[in-house]
């Protein structure tokens, strides 16, 4: 029993900070409480094993040196969000994603088109609160219940995020369990393609049976686009190369590098008035002005002024100095982990858990309950993510399975269901930003909730589970 105080000990702290701090959760208290309890795992260890320091300390250091190809990737996803927002690429998929919208098709649109933009920029909370506001009021103008409309939003936002190479759940998830990131991606297709599909078949279907009227108007939305950026079909390219890149199964930091790479050229070369404004050097001629604006938009925020506040936030960009908070959250975690493995303390929280697992079925069921317990009673996806892979790795690579089914199935358990909680930071975020309770909308985020049901069904019927090859 001793070995579930530093997790209480834990719930208590992030169910604390969540009360104090709201959305601001993640900015550092999460962090502080994660080495909290770290502490208290520590002294547990030391009084009732007899556990020295030095073995603690080698037992962190090597969490937390296994996370660093994942710091890398997400300083790179910094620097692209920053670059592809700033040249085009971004605002040209979201202006031309606009012009589908229709009454009829509009909860399956707003689907597709969160799907894309969460997919483009890797992040569910961007997507939610920057064009998924523009569709709240657009589904309201048409006659939708604020619940639908907001479950189109999260189903589409969270499905971009989860299959988004940008998104820092997604690099999580496949780093921690040792998967390769292209791999993880490509993997999840199986479970994740599927249900997405279900529900957009569900809001087709709502869409074309609802009595609604009225036409969202979108012109404003996309004349600031188009006021702001030089908006092109052959920005598109950038994208298009990325996709063939990532087909080819290059190395996601290569991808990532070049994709900025890209995305930066194309920035200088259309949008040379934008980047000079971003650096603040005035002038039509100075190439110190693109330069620093340039290097400005790879690693810090950029605040570009559209003349709609809406439109300011969803251009807004973080760069490389956006992730810290995460990086910040995951040594910490990592020193958490590793402290529970140090002292034993993790190795005995996982027998009690594994005393249900029997088969494939039962245990992916129980990894995606894990992930889930964890969204409640930790309140955040990046704790449950970690805590859910750290408890069933050994048992995945012991019992044959590739890595990449233990990374599936907390993504699967923790990235989609974290909005569903309305204490989680993910829901008590979604909820603020779109001004609808979690109870409101989690009947018609169909893709939130079926997710964790596909993951265990496919499991039970064995379709693409791998087995690691034993050499001889």
């Amino acid at each position: 029993m001793l070995s579930l105080v530093p997790i209480l000990v834990l719930i208590v702290l992030i169910t604390c900070c969540v009360a104090v701090f709201g959305n601001a959760t993640l900015d550092g208290a999460s962090q502080v409480s994660l080495l909290v309890a770290s502490a208290v795992s520590a002294l547990v260890g030391h009084f009732s094993k007899r556990l020295t320091w030095e073995n603690l300390e080698k037992e962190i250091t090597d969490k937390v040196a296994s996370c660093t190809p994942a710091i890398i990737i997400l300083l790179l996803i910094g620097a692209i969000g920053g670059t592809w927002m700033v040249s085009g690429i971004v605002p040209t998929m979201i202006y031309y994603g606009m012009q589908i919208i229709r009454p009829e098709v509009f909860l399956v649109s707003s689907s597709i088109l969160c799907a894309l933009v969460s997919l483009m920029i890797g992040s569910s909370w961007t997507t939610v609160a920057t064009i998924g506001l523009a569709l709240m009021g657009i589904g309201k103008a048409h006659g939708f219940d604020d619940g639908w409309i907001a479950g189109s939003i999260i189903t589409g936002a969270y499905f971009g995020d989860k299959l988004s190479p940008l998104s820092d759940t997604t690099v999580l998830a496949s780093s921690v369990s040792g998967t390769p990131l292209f791999t993880h991606i490509r993997y999840m297709l199986f479970t994740t393609v599927p249900t997405f599909c279900i529900s957009l078949l569900i809001f087709l279907i709502a869409g074309f049976t609802m009595n609604v009227s009225g036409h969202g108007n979108v012109s404003e939305f996309m004349d600031g686009l188009q006021r702001t950026f030089i908006i092109s079909p052959w920005l598109l390219v950038v994208p298009v190369l990325t996709g063939v890149m990532i087909a080819r199964r290059w190395p996601s930091m290569v991808v990532l590098f070049l994709a900025i790479l890209l995305a930066a050229i194309v920035g200088l070369l259309v949008q040379p008035e934008l980047v000079r404004s971003i650096s603040g050097v005035s002038g039509s001629s100075g190439i110190s002005g693109l330069y620093k604006g340039m290097m400005q938009v790879c690693y810090s925020s950029t605040n570009i002024e559209t003349g709609m506040p809406m439109l300011n936030e969803l251009v807004r960009t973080s760069g490389m100095g956006g992730m810290m908070p995460t990086i910040w959250l995951i040594i910490c975690a990592q020193t958490f982990g590793g402290v529970l493995t140090a002292t034993g303390q993790l190795q005995d929280l996982m027998r009690y858990v594994l005393r249900l697992v029997k088969g494939t079925a039962s245990l992916v069921a129980s990894t995606v309950g894990t992930a889930l317990f964890c969204n409640i009673a930790l309140a955040d996806q990046y704790l449950s993510i970690m805590l859910s892979s750290q408890i069933f790795k050994d048992t995945y690579r012991d019992r044959g399975y590739e890595p990449r089914l233990l990374s599936r199935s907390c993504e699967d358990g923790a990235t989609v269901t974290s909005v569903l909680v309305p204490w989680n930071t993910c829901g008590l975020t979604q909820s603020t930003v779109l001004g609808v309770a979690t109870l409101t909308y989690l009947p018609y985020c169909f893709f939130n909730y079926l997710s964790p049901l596909m993951s265990i069904f496919i499991a039970s019927i064995g379709w693409k589970i791998k087995k690691l090859e034993i050499s001889n």
